[in-house]
């Protein structure tokens, strides 16, 4: 690999708005990250999150496809 061309990669500390915090790596020259969502509070990872078939899009492919 050449030398001098990669950029700078260090820890970071990465506040999300819910207030967890934990580290990672970051090639972004600053002390903490801040972001909106993170896992600890993303619908899908905490299993809140609804799936909606909207308008019985399922029902519709079957009736089309005669997949009763």
């Amino acid at each position: 690999m050449k030398q001098g061309i990669h950029p700078d990669y260090h820890t970071v500390n990465v506040i999300c708005a819910c207030g967890h915090t934990f580290q990672t790596g970051t090639t972004k020259k600053c002390d903490e990250l801040r972001v909106e969502i993170c896992s600890k509070c993303h619908p899908y990872f905490t299993g809140k999150q609804k799936l909606v078939d909207t308008g019985g899009r399922v029902d519709k492919f079957k009736k089309r496809y005669n997949l009763n």
